[in-house]
């Protein structure tokens, strides 16, 4: 299992204050969200050089504003700027997003993630696609010489979703979604749909908040707080219902170096490739965790 780094970046110049000391540091991955700040893939291709050698992705980019076509000479247009090591993270957001701040249709979400990719793949793979769906058409040709199609990850939590997911790309992405979760739902969900699709076995990326900390309790209460909008979106709302969780601060990866260590070795039995980690709380706790997260970089090979 790979440790990668999950950073909610409010500015480029935070991002690339970040993106160089996770490279430094040796992290094999570093994930940005697209939320309301800048524009990830931007940001990719302008700190491609920062980035170098790690993998760079977005988690994730929502689907509805950007036909798939305009999203795969994007992806490809980046993949060419940094060296082929883009992982595109997708995913249909939320409807309180999509219908409730876009004023978009969110009806079939599981349809519109099947149609998206039946076009994005074939375009990031040849460069070509001939679809006709219910919602999505593409008859088009691109031309974005020498870029290699990056690996296409989706934020598939439900069940329908993730069997769309390993039929059609490479993997997963979750966020809130606990590790029993992960082992009886993600995992065997995806792998039984790449199988019978004759695709290899997906790639799964769990997104974590973690604080080391000598204070458990404050941690939990603090994530509580900072992550409580993630409490009130459907989807995570039955990720954390299925583990059994109260809100987003039971999901938090806290605790003493020991336990937080124990924690993300149990990931491994769990079937996640890569841990992203979202590390938070006070600057020495932030320190603390980033130094443990090193120490343990090479310890799941």
């Amino acid at each position: 299992m790979d440790i990668g780094l999950f950073g909610f970046v409010p500015d480029i110049d935070t991002a690339r204050t970040q993106i160089r000391q996770a490279a430094a540091d040796g992290f094999a991955s570093y994930w940005i969200p697209q939320a309301f700040g800048p524009d990830t893939l931007t940001i990719i291709a302008a700190l491609g050089q920062d980035s170098a050698p790690m993998r760079v992705g977005t988690a994730v980019i929502p689907t509805y504003p950007r036909h798939p076509q305009m999203l795969a000479q994007q992806a490809l247009t980046v993949q060419q700027i940094i060296g082929d090591r883009l992982v595109l993270g997708i995913g249909p957001s939320h409807q309180v997003v999509i219908e409730g701040q876009w004023g978009m249709s969110f009806d079939k979400p599981v349809r519109h993630v099947r149609e998206y990719l039946e076009i994005l793949m074939p375009l990031l793979a040849t460069q070509k696609a001939g679809v006709k769906g219910e919602t999505l058409t593409c008859r088009a040709e691109i031309a974005v010489p020498g870029a290699a199609a990056p690996k296409v990850m989706v934020a598939a939590l439900g069940p329908q979703l993730l069997k769309v997911t390993g039929r059609l790309c490479d993997g997963t992405i979750t966020w809130m979604t606990g590790p029993n979760t992960v082992k009886t739902l993600t995992v065997p969900t995806l792998n039984a749909a790449a199988e019978a699709a004759g695709r290899p076995a997906p790639e799964v990326v769990s997104g974590f908040p973690i604080c080391v900390t000598d204070d458990p309790a404050a941690a939990r209460e603090r994530a509580a707080r900072s992550f409580a909008m993630y409490g009130t979106l459907p989807s995570y709302r039955a990720m954390l219902d299925r583990e059994g969780y109260e809100g987003p601060g039971d999901i938090a990866i806290v605790g003493g170096e020991a336990e937080v260590t124990d924690r993300i070795a149990a990931l491994v039995g769990a079937g996640v490739t890569t841990f992203a980690a979202s590390p938070f709380g006070s600057r020495d706790e932030r320190a603390r965790t980033n130094e443990l997260l090193v120490s343990l970089l090479h310890a799941f090979d």
